[in-house]
């Protein structure tokens, strides 16, 4: 028992049982203490993630599939202008989305050491090539991760000032790369002027895949949007900054990535879809100091680069979820730890083998995430039409709004998986096997099919099988829990916390919305 103890995380006191697999610190509504995020710190969030290198690798890699530069630009300004949604309150529907971290930062840590030490390069390799990395591949790839490991320490209410900082350096080294390759090559190179390669429905499908990977690139960060707005001062000061920053950040370091692939095509004779291995030619032709000085530098800004959206994509919501998943026992830092264990165990490089790898990963990622949010979207704003109660989210009552046969919204998971069961034959024809044309064209647009299925499906089950608090089954009351109504304090019988005072854990003047019939 006590070593049990040992491994709770810190909880309110006097919870019973059940309330402690339910709630803790991390789940809680945020006091106010912690809403630390305004407008700027949400502007600098967008700027710094925009600012990574899987954004330059897909557009890079729309010029590969057979687009032209404009087509592929058309492409991420409509990618970007779709993840405009506002997904629903995270706390109301959590779920695991995502384990992973993005090798890409090894790739950026080996060409730093190269620029600082080139004798690394030499480094002998004795791994298989089964395993698909290299010896100092790996090593790098370490050697990122374990960079990562303190940055997953602090609370969310304090990372943004890594977000601030990624924000400055990231973009002074994305426009110095910038202009670096245009007078490297004497110009935008040849790229800028080239025609695409495909015409009619070719082109059409290119286009509706490459504005998938778009939205697939996005989707990890728009979808986690919750988990940073809910420390926001304010709702606006979440909602304008996404609302501009994510599609023209997106397009314009989108549109860099476009431009530097023209210029080595330039440079080098071919289209180098990766500024990372850009950054390792440069090094590869006897480079002088200051060539090395900035490899080193802008290696270095794309270091923090990935590290920051390894943050917010990766670390914090998979330990949101987790936390969710195990409140007793997980909060969001270890739910983080436990993230980049799991994505060290996948052997991530394995992703980026190829640009058609990379884009087809980003595909099949799409699949999943389209369907989860097609059910959170469809419960938050059509079932429930804004309304939670936030008391239901913390107790195991039966009478509760969240209250289901077995502890399964069955309606749920038939959404979810029918959002994935629309896109499985278009995706078997994504790894090679023979499929019908019509099965790759659905998968081709997987973010809507998936998210229109599970979405038609979540709302079509819930109007033959009614959960408690629709919309269409009970009437309202706003409630203003710091008002000392108790709400809270209602799904927290015992805890010290609901006590003599009349005010619960939600003291910071949460709303609250709470079921009369």
């Amino acid at each position: 028992m006590g070593i049990v103890q040992r491994l709770q995380v810190d909880h309110l006191p006097g919870l019973t049982y059940s309330e402690l697999f339910l709630q803790n610190e991390d789940l809680l509504p945020v006091p106010e203490e912690k809403r630390t995020w305004g407008y700027w710190n949400f502007i600098a969030f967008w700027v710094a993630d925009s600012f990574n290198i899987n954004t330059w690798m897909i557009a890079s890699s729309m010029i590969q599939l057979g687009l032209s530069w404009w087509q592929a630009w058309i492409c991420v300004w409509i990618g970007g202008a779709d993840k405009l949604w506002r997904v629903g309150e995270p706390v109301v529907c959590v779920q695991q989305r995502r384990n992973g971290m993005a090798s890409i930062g090894g790739s950026c840590v080996l060409v730093m050491l190269r620029a600082m030490w080139p004798s690394v390069n030499d480094i002998p390799n004795h791994l298989p090539a089964s395993s698909g990395t290299t010896t100092k591949g790996f090593m790098c790839f370490f050697l990122f991760w374990l960079i990562s490991l303190p940055a997953i320490w602090f609370p969310i209410h304090k990372i943004r000032h890594l977000f601030t900082v990624k924000a400055i350096v990231v973009s002074i080294a994305g426009i110095t790369f910038f202009i670096w390759c245009i007078v490297k090559a004497h110009g935008v190179g040849p790229i800028i002027h080239q025609p695409a390669t495909l015409s009619g429905s070719a082109l059409g499908w290119g286009m509706v895949s490459s504005i998938m990977s778009c939205i697939s690139n996005m989707a990890t960060l728009v979808t986690n949007a919750p988990d940073f707005a809910s420390r926001s001062s304010n709702p606006s000061a979440a909602l304008w900054p996404q609302f501009i920053s994510v599609p023209l950040c997106f397009s314009i370091v989108s549109f860099f990535g476009v431009i530097v692939s023209s210029s080595s095509q330039a440079i080098y004779g071919e289209a180098i879809w990766s500024p990372i291995d850009l950054l390792g030619m440069f090094l590869d032709r006897n480079p002088s100091h200051a060539t090395r000085f900035g490899v080193w530098f802008i290696s270095a800004s794309f270091i923090i680069a990935q590290l920051g959206t390894n943050i917010s994509a990766n670390s914090i919501s998979a330990g949101c979820d987790l936390t969710a998943l195990l409140p007793r026992f997980i909060n969001i830092r270890r739910g983080g730890y436990i993230a980049a264990i799991v994505g060290l165990v996948m052997l991530p490089w394995n992703l980026l083998k190829s640009s058609n790898q990379f884009t087809s990963y980003l595909s099949a990622y799409s699949v999943f995430l389209s369907s989860i949010a097609g059910v959170m979207i469809t419960d938050y704003y059509l079932v429930h039409k804004g309304h939670y109660s936030v008391a239901d989210l913390y107790h195991s009552r039966k009478d509760g709004w969240y209250a289901y046969t077995y502890g399964i919204n069955f309606r749920a998971y038939a959404a979810y998986i029918s959002g994935i069961l629309i896109n499985v034959v278009g995706f078997a024809g994504a790894t090679g096997r023979t499929v019908p044309l019509a099965a790759t064209h659905i998968y081709e647009m997987s973010f809507f099919t998936g998210f229109g299925v599970s979405a038609l499906v979540y709302w079509s089950l819930n109007r033959l099988f009614p959960v408690r608090g629709a919309s269409e089954c009970a009437t309202f009351e706003e409630v203003d829990v710091s008002s000392g109504d108790g709400v809270l304090g209602a799904g927290l019988e015992g805890s010290d916390e609901a006590g003599s005072d009349g005010k619960s854990v939600a003291s910071g003047g949460v709303r609250s919305v709470r079921s009369k019939a």
